[in-house]
């Protein structure tokens, strides 16, 4: 073998440089890892949906699971004595895989039902159904629990749902070992998920609506008219309104109605609960 075979062998400096970079750059802060990632990419040691997980991934120990979690308003709930017919047609409408069930007493959290766990009663008479019976025990965290540490106690025990109350013991929602996914690689969408329900009615005063919904769709539904207004969308109405970036929890008044953003991450809103008013 001569030099030159030699030679044409030997990777780029240019390259070895910034592999040798990886090696002797101890990073101090999440954003000097951010730097190193960014190097790697235009390295082309990574690619950009590599990155994309990467980031989130160092990160997701500063996301606490009230900001990724499934709030109060929006979870569908079992009763350990409602009727079967009527649970089962809703189980199978939901089209959920595990639910929350919750006793009759204020914040008295039961456990969860699989879904699965229905299908050996199904074809039986549900004179005999007895709920409790196929109930199994439920995570129950904080509010400001880290969804990384989460993530960790999910895969350890092998469950995939937890009840997230606040410093108070009140129920504020659930967390799915999904919710926690869909903050590595985005949104993840199942065969049940559905670009028409933008807006859903909850109860007889209570409405749960997709941030994105349009404005003229939300005008129309409850005799509204904001012309003039410099806004596409019901989140952009709700920013409008309120000056600024709202955060879950934060509220405004609009006549007849309460809106109330119920999920949000750092960068937007992704829902919004309205309630009407009533004299009552």
């Amino acid at each position: 073998m001569n030099n030159q075979d030699t030679e044409k062998e030997q990777p780029p400096s240019s390259f070895l440089n910034k592999i040798k970079r990886f090696f002797t750059i101890k990073p101090s802060s999440l954003d000097d890892v951010s730097v190193l990632l960014e190097d790697a990419l235009t390295a082309r040691l990574i690619d950009k949906e590599a990155q994309f997980i990467a980031e989130r991934a160092i990160r997701l120990g500063d996301t606490t699971v009230k900001e990724i979690m499934v709030p109060r308003v929006e979870m569908i709930i079992l009763a350990p004595d409602e009727d079967p017919v009527t649970m089962i047609n809703r189980i199978i409408d939901s089209g959920h895989s595990r639910y929350p069930v919750l006793g009759p007493a204020k914040n008295e959290v039961r456990g969860i039902l699989l879904a699965k766990d229905l299908l050996p009663t199904i074809n039986k008479d549900l004179e005999d159904f007895n709920l409790p019976n196929l109930i199994r025990d439920i995570k129950v965290v904080p509010e400001s629990k880290k969804a990384d540490s989460l993530l960790e106690e999910f895969k350890k025990d092998r469950s995939h749902m937890a009840i997230v109350i606040d410093e108070y013991g009140t129920i504020s929602g659930l967390v799915t070992i999904e919710d926690i996914l869909e903050e590595l690689v985005g949104e993840i969408e199942d065969e049940h998920d559905s670009d028409d329900e933008d807006l859903i009615q909850v109860s007889e005063y209570e409405y749960i609506a997709d941030a994105t919904l349009e404005l003229s769709e939300f005008e129309n539904k409850f005799d509204k008219n904001f012309n003039g207004l410099d806004a596409e969308t019901l989140a952009g109405l709700f920013i409008n309104k309120l000056g600024f970036l709202p955060k879950v929890g934060d509220k405004i008044e609009l006549d007849d109605m309460i809106l109330a953003v119920t999920a949000a991450d750092k960068r937007k809103i992704k829902k919004i609960g309205i309630t009407i008013k009533t004299n009552s």
